[in-house]
């Protein structure tokens, strides 16, 4: 390619030579004609030499450019392939550097998986560790869990509205609030033992009521323990029961003898069999012991001498014909030193008023105001002024005949020993919803004086003992399934002497010397929530007697005349109840 380039520029050069030479040697006029026409011969020769040698520097330049096209494609594919090589070798150094990066990180890892791996073992270590304390930890959570299985949780909250009304003389209507709350749990403690704890509220100076009433300027209201017990049943003697501590009744009675808010203190032992007799399906005798006050101080030995009732209890189950199931129940109770609940402490009947009883040709002094929450001392006939502590224990009044002794203090004026007769009947309607429900009772205090007190404090000839209760209770349906609605009506005549005044029922008129009569309603609203009415509609039933109950008012008459018969109290209770 360099040759022909060479050629190319050498052969115009010799025609300019040539055409020089011809021009500064001119010839003859014959010999310039030869020479011209030689010259235009070898010209039109050169001529075409030079339009062959054009054509082939045309095909020259063709092919040069064709080859230079050729060696610009060349340039191009070197320069990418250049690009290509830079690219590869910045993807070999990048490839190097992240192989660096590899190995380092390779290495690191490396050091980390070793790391790793003696983590991994301290982990298998604290995982075995921790899978055993687990396994430990789930023991006790199945022992908790079996414990707690064993348990169950009881109690209530209810929430009641009362009025009281009265048709007497400047009777202030009463309308309140009140609340009761319940908790409790228990169960098996073991095999053959089973236990107990519930709280409630309630003021601490009256075990006969759980309720709160809405006042105080929102205080917060007194919880105490209501029940603390172990039971003793052994798997292999179930007809054995033995309990000891502050417990539910065991023992059949109504409100007639003990409040149903009230739990007893002391020992009880239950022997109960079942029996395949076609009539008598349960026969069941009973022990009881209730400590009421334990002294361990005074100026003589009987002073320092406990208070306790003793009794027992004999019931059966019968099955009379195929609608028709009767139990009756007969218990004998005997209170040892009773006086005790006539000469309380200010913390038994949480005081809320303190001072000295007048003595002699002392004056009393007082009663100051101290801020106790309770009932406060009961008043009874005779008691100097004022009524402070140690006094009588009534929450609800004392209404039993008593009497002051030479120690100016107050003594019942008879002894008391139940022995309480009550036959439950409940006879089939053919309706299962609606069973007829029938409660007898009468009770006798065996123990009471013949001869009561009158208002003055003098024995009242020719009445008689006031010992006596007699009650009926008759009601149809039951509180069971939601729905459930109960109906009934309860009456009692209750003389003064016939039940220790400070524990039987707290909603009726008066603890005892009264005429009762009781109408209500309950209705299953939900499995856990019951709604109820109750109306108590009762009066004294003889004003002539000491401690008699009677109605006061605001302006003459302020009480009703001794010897008149009073007009009835009316208390009205709307309750509903939520249980769990």
């Amino acid at each position: 390619m360099k040759s022909l380039l060479r050629w190319w520029c050498v052969v115009p050069l010799l025609a300019t030579t040539l055409v020089a030479q011809t021009a500064a040697n001119p010839k003859p006029k014959k010999t310039r004609a030869r020479a011209a026409t030689i010259t235009a011969q070898d010209i039109q020769s050169l001529r075409d030499a030079l339009a062959a040698q054009q054509q082939q520097l045309e095909q020259l330049k063709q092919q040069m450019q064709t080859r230079a096209a050729a060696l610009q494609q060349a340039q191009q594919q070197a320069q990418q392939a250049q690009q290509q090589l830079q690219q590869a070798q910045a993807s070999a150094t990048e490839a190097q550097q992240k192989a660096s990066a590899a190995e380092t990180a390779a290495n690191e890892q490396k050091d980390s998986v070793t790391k790793l791996s003696t983590d991994m073992d301290d982990v298998k270590t604290t995982l075995t560790n921790n899978a055993v304390g687990v396994q430990d930890e789930q023991k006790r959570m199945s022992a908790l869990e079996s414990l707690v299985g064993k348990f169950r949780f009881t109690g209530d909250v209810r929430v009641r509205g009362e009025s009281f009304f009265q048709d007497f003389p400047g009777f202030p209507d009463r309308n309140r609030g009140r609340i009761r709350v319940r908790l409790g749990i228990e169960g098996k403690l073991n095999e053959d033992f089973l236990g107990g704890v519930a709280l409630a509220t309630g003021s601490l100076g009256d075990p006969t009521t759980t309720n709160e009433t809405f006042t105080n300027f929102f205080d917060r209201k007194t919880i105490g323990l209501d029940r603390g017990y172990i039971t003793y049943n052994p798997v292999a003697h179930k007809w054995l029961s033995l309990t000891g501590g502050k417990f539910a009744y065991t023992w059949l009675r109504t409100p007639v003898t003990f409040d149903s808010d009230l739990n007893p203190e002391g020992f009880s032992q239950k022997f109960s069999w079942d029996l395949k007799s076609h009539l008598i399906k349960n026969v069941t005798i009973q022990g009881v012991e209730m400590l009421f006050n334990e002294s361990n101080s005074g100026s003589s030995f009987k002073a320092r001498q406990d208070s306790y009732a003793l009794g027992g209890q004999i019931s059966a189950k019968l099955q009379l014909g195929k609608w028709w199931t009767a139990t009756p129940s007969f218990l004998s109770l005997k209170w040892n030193r009773p006086d005790s609940i006539l000469q309380a402490s200010a913390f038994a009947v949480q005081a809320t008023s303190t001072g000295t009883p007048a003595s002699g040709t002392t004056p009393g002094v007082g009663p100051f105001n101290t801020p106790g929450e309770g009932p406060n001392c009961a008043n009874v006939q005779g008691l100097p002024t004022p009524n402070v502590p140690n006094c009588p224990f009534g929450p609800n009044g004392m209404t039993n005949a008593t009497f002051i002794g030479s120690d100016n203090r107050a003594h019942f004026f008879s002894g008391y020993n139940y022995a309480d007769f009550i036959l439950n009947n409940q006879i089939a309607t053919g309706m299962a919803r609606l069973p007829l429900n029938v409660v007898l009772e009468f009770e006798d205090n065996l123990d009471a004086e013949p001869h009561p007190l009158d208002s003055k404090g003098a024995v009242m000839a020719g009445l008689g003992s006031q010992n006596k209760a007699y009650g009926v209770d008759v009601s149809v349906g039951q509180q069971k399934n939601k729905n459930d609605i109960q109906l009934g009506y309860a009456w009692l005549r209750q003389e003064q002497d016939s039940v220790i005044a400070s524990f039987n029922e707290s909603d009726q008129r008066a603890p005892t010397n009264i005429l009762q009569h009781k109408i209500y309603a309950l209705w299953k609203v939900r499995a856990n929530t019951a709604a109820g009415f109750t109306w108590w509609r009762g009066r004294t039933l003889n004003t002539n007697l000491q401690n008699a109950a009677r109605v006061s008012g605001v302006g003459t008459p302020s009480s009703l005349p001794v010897g008149t018969i009073e007009p009835y109290l009316n208390r009205l209770q709307f309750d509903l109840v939520y249980t769990f």
